[in-house]
């Protein structure tokens, strides 16, 4: 069965996740059947900050707006079967804790998690505040994966990419998509 795979970027520190995260999805395209991406417009121009471009206008998802409840995802009907918010905000992620659905991105999560699917949340914030430590437990306990934007350096990475590619290898590996990379022990 090929992915179907929710892609949201929120406005929190770590476009370079999420810019390495759609390449490795678009090079997977054999594993997938539809990528869909949803931006802030605060992810925007945090990715404009902090990549100096706006390379994510020319991958080849299609994209919808923070307002768009038109959306396939935006339903349980839509199957959709995985969404990963990359990186995630704290904002974001209280939210989706509480059960807020103000947006697409919210509303989405909301259905991944009422539907038993997959919901992985990048969060990229440090240090924690009890707040964000509880809204973590809340998503834990409803079925999502909080999997923080923490590299790890077992395969000492040489260069930043190798080092986001620490995080974005694991998001993968737990969004089910086969890939090649380091592997503990191999």
């Amino acid at each position: 069965m090929k992915h179907r795979i929710v892609v949201a970027v929120t406005g929190a520190s770590g476009s370079i996740y999420a810019r390495q995260l759609l390449q490795k999805l678009q090079l997977a395209g054999d594993q997938t059947e539809a990528v869909a991406v949803v931006m802030t417009e605060n992810a925007k121009t945090v990715w404009q900050t902090e990549l100096n471009n706006e390379d994510y206008a020319s991958l080849p998802f299609k994209f919808y707006t923070q307002q768009d409840f038109h959306a396939p995802f935006a339903s349980g009907s839509g199957r959709f079967n995985t969404m990963i918010i990359c990186p995630c905000s704290v904002g974001t992620l209280g939210r989706i804790a509480t059960g807020m659905s103000n947006d697409l991105i919210t509303r989405a999560a909301d259905v991944v998690l009422k539907e038993r699917r997959k919901l992985i949340c990048v969060v990229r914030e440090t240090p924690y505040n009890l707040v964000h430590i509880r809204n973590m437990a809340t998503v834990t306990e409803a079925g999502g994966i909080i999997c923080p934007a923490t590299p790890s350096f077992y395969s000492q990475p040489a260069t930043i990419e190798a080092v986001v590619a620490t995080v974005v290898d694991r998001i993968l590996d737990l969004a089910g998509i086969a890939q090649d990379t380091y592997r503990w022990g191999q």
